[in-house]
């Protein structure tokens, strides 16, 4: 089962996006973690930390869980 990580704008970048569901502690932790790890974002390899995810973006990682961006209404 996903979990939904829930965010107040438009849109989050993928850096951001780790540090909201606590995958990593600290934003500058990002560059590393994305070398480290495979990071699907609905269904497509990537591992740009500026990539922007938006409402409804399904995110896996492996090893780690799966997540689904939600924004607030």
């Amino acid at each position: 089962m996903s979990q939904i990580i829930k965010i107040d704008t438009d849109y989050i970048t993928l850096g951001q996006f780790l540090k909201l569901a606590e995958v990593i502690q600290s934003g500058g932790m990002a560059k590393w973690f994305l070398q480290e790890y495979s990071v699907y974002i609905n269904g497509d390899n990537d591992q740009r930390r500026g990539r922007k995810l938006k409402n409804g973006d399904q995110v896996v990682i492996e090893e780690i869980g799966e997540f689904v961006v939600e924004a607030k209404q």
